[in-house]
């Protein structure tokens, strides 16, 4: 039993070995450097094309600094090539944290990376590539057996840099649907909700994604059984994923594909439009 529940349930990147303390650290001399160069963190966003919440973020170690980011800000720090020697170890970490996954992760990471489209259906929490940070460190703190505060800052971390997916250009077309009482749960409190909202219509208004509600009125709802997620990686056919209870399963049959596919079809067509969506976000917002 023991060793099936190692096979079903992947690592955490940055659980099994001193990444996390590389990235922590690689955090601090940024903060060094910039506080130095006398610049804000929003300074520091603005110069370097990002938020200002990445750079804080990254400053804390709960966000991975990328090899392109370290070489695009070392000389606006003016770190003389500080930052630039630790790029080729920070890809090193990136690709150890890649392959320590399960064979069948790896494969589902890839095909995720690869991904043209992504189609997420979820009734139970907000999808973790849509999660603020405090939103995502509430749900683990919640997480029975608990967890430490290292390994609950390193998954907070790991999930955070899921949302990189939205970064590229050309970039993959993603589409959520959320069952309304996602959103009517307060999970973390009256301000991590308001965050979690606001991130929400911020992500949902950009082009390559579309959010959909499902309503709570809707008489007629064909997954409530759970979550699921379809991948349609580039030049290969759409698989499936699905986690319950954190027993997790890749499945690439055609037929069991087509069926939630065909599923998540119905969930679609029953659910708010897409602006409808995003002002029912908004109303949501201006309630709590």
């Amino acid at each position: 039993m023991a060793n099936a529940e190692r096979e079903e349930r992947p690592e955490r990147p940055a659980e099994s070995d001193g990444t996390a303390h590389l990235f922590k650290a690689l955090g601090k001399q940024i903060k060094v450097l910039r506080e130095r160069a006398g610049m804000s963190q929003k300074d520091l966003g603005l110069a370097a094309h990002c938020g200002e919440d990445l750079i804080s973020a990254m400053e804390r170690g709960v966000r991975t600094p990328q090899p392109e980011f370290l070489i695009r800000v070392d000389p606006l720090l003016d770190a003389g090539g500080v930052l630039l020697a630790a790029v080729d170890e920070v890809r090193r970490a990136l690709a150890r944290a890649r392959t320590r996954h399960p064979e069948w992760y790896r494969n589902y990471a890839k095909l995720e990376a690869d991904a043209v489209q992504l189609y997420v259906y979820n009734n139970q929490s907000v999808p973790g590539l849509l999660q603020t940070e405090a939103y995502a460190r509430a749900v683990f703190t919640q997480w029975r057996p608990l967890l430490s505060e290292e390994t609950i800052d390193q998954r907070v971390a790991d999930r955070l840099d899921r949302q990189q997916v939205f970064a590229p250009w050309p970039s993959p077309t993603f589409h959520f649907i959320l069952d309304e009482s996602v959103l009517m749960r307060p999970i973390g409190g009256r301000d991590v909700h308001r965050e979690q909202l606001r991130k929400l219509l911020h992500i949902g208004r950009l082009r390559t994604v579309q959010i959909q509600l499902m309503p709570l009125d809707r008489a007629e709802q064909p997954s409530l059984d759970g979550p699921f997620t379809l991948v349609t990686p580039k030049g290969k056919q759409q698989v499936a994923y699905l986690e319950i209870h954190g027993y997790p399963r890749l499945i690439t049959a055609l037929e069991e594909v087509r069926m939630l596919a065909v599923r998540y079809g119905i969930i679609q067509s029953a659910a708010l439009t897409p602006r409808e969506s995003l002002a029912s976000i908004e109303k949501m917002l201006g309630d709590v």
